[in-house]
Parts: C-alpha cells; structure tokens; sequence
C-alpha cells in the first residue's frame, strides 16, 4: 500500500516525540521533523542532556525561525506528544520502552530499533525472543498503538542540513491500517520519502534483519544506501 500526497492525513499539527534523541538517530529525526516544521520533544534519561540536544538542533540551518524544539526527561516527552519515536539502542530497548507503558498508553509509538550485532566480520541480526524489536515494544506496551518505521534511514544524511532531499521508501509494519497512513504522511513531511505498507508486526524481524545487509553494502561501496520499492 502507497499513497499519493492528496490522499494523507494531515500530521502537521501533531507532536512528536523522540525517544533517545540525544542518539544520531534520535537526533537526525528530530532534526528533519523539526526542519518540516513539526512540533518536536526530544527525550532522554537526562532532562538536561535532552534540553542541550534540542538547543543544538534549534541552531541547526534549515529549521525554520521560531520552530517548536524542546527537550525533556522520556517520561514527560512520552506524556506530551501524540506520536513518539523509539530510537534507543537495542540494548537498552527492553527496560527503556518497559519503564515507559504508563505514559505511552493510548499513543502511536514508532519503533526503528535494529536488533544487531557486530564482529570481525561484519554486522549480523541478533534473534529476539520476541521475533522482532517491535514486537517486543508491542507485548510491553498493550496499550499504545505500535508500528515499526524508519529503520533504514541513514543517520548521518538525516544530520546533514546541506542535503535538502532524501530519497527512500520508508517501510511500515503494523496490526493498524490507520497508522499506516500516519505514519506514510510524517515520512512525506521530509523531501524524498514515502511510506509502505511492508506487512503485520510478525514482518518486522526481516525489515530490522536488512539493516545489517545495508550497512554491509554502505561500508563496501562507502555509500548512504536506502530502500526503494518499485512498481507501487
């Protein structure tokens, strides 16, 4: 499923939450989101780290004058935005999204959490008890509404404020129809992206899996790879 840009949501108005926004992805995300002009709240462990992010992104060229940046502990993020993004490292995936179920309840929760390992012989997928990282997040959080998105996103184009377009498909994976095309309308908030519809939950654990073949393919050709799906 792909939508064309008359047939989105309006998103515009919402808030949205970053949760690890002090990471490079976290960062990047906020940065492109808030560059469209969305509402932004950066969150970490650390209110006073969160707070620093968010003034290094507000400096940051291409984000418009007076755009909504600010940063806060998780909690208080999670609890004031109506979409969160979870992009915390897969290690601390598990008691950081378990701590937050109260003040997700009732929220769309975006999960681009990669589940990876790394040797001397590249990066490989780590196995998740659960299948896959959000479906992890989805058994933590019963109550919230989640979908997995945005794994392949590069970061450092995300942070790059001379790049103006990034040209990807962004893969959803969800039990939600709806949030497909919420989802689909935030990626289209940033030029070049555009969201698809990649299957349920149960889907995730390959469109996590990939990331470790794209970073194989940008250490190899010293690329910023993405994903492209064709004929829709």
């Amino acid at each position: 499923m792909a939508y064309e840009a008359s047939e989105l949501p309006d998103v515009s108005g919402l808030t949205v939450g970053i949760i690890g926004g002090t990471g490079d992805q976290g960062r990047g995300l906020a940065y492109r989101f808030a560059r469209a002009g969305q509402r932004v709240l950066i969150g970490s462990r650390s209110a006073e780290r969160a707070e620093q992010s968010a003034k290094e992104i507000a400096a940051l060229s291409g984000v418009p004058a007076g755009a909504e940046v600010s940063g806060a502990d998780n909690a208080t993020v999670c609890a004031g935005s109506d979409v969160v993004v979870i992009a915390v490292p897969w290690d601390g995936h598990h008691d950081t999204v378990a701590a937050l179920r109260e003040p997700l309840v009732g929220k769309i929760v975006i999960d681009c959490v990669n589940p990876l390992g790394f040797d001397k012989q590249g990066p490989y997928a780590l196995r998740v008890e659960e299948g896959s990282a959000v479906q992890q997040a989805a058994a933590l959080l019963p109550e919230s509404r989640v979908c997995a998105a945005f794994n392949h996103v590069s970061a450092p184009l995300l942070a790059d404020p001379a790049i103006e377009r990034i040209d990807l498909d962004v893969l959803i994976c969800t039990e939600e129809r709806e949030l497909v095309g919420i989802v689909a309308a935030l990626a289209a908030r940033i030029p070049g992206m555009r969201g698809i519809y990649a299957g349920r939950l149960r889907n995730a654990h390959q469109v996590e899996a990939f990331t470790a073949n794209l970073i194989a393919i940008n250490k190899r050709y010293r690329a910023h790879a993405g994903i492209r799906v064709t004929d829709v």
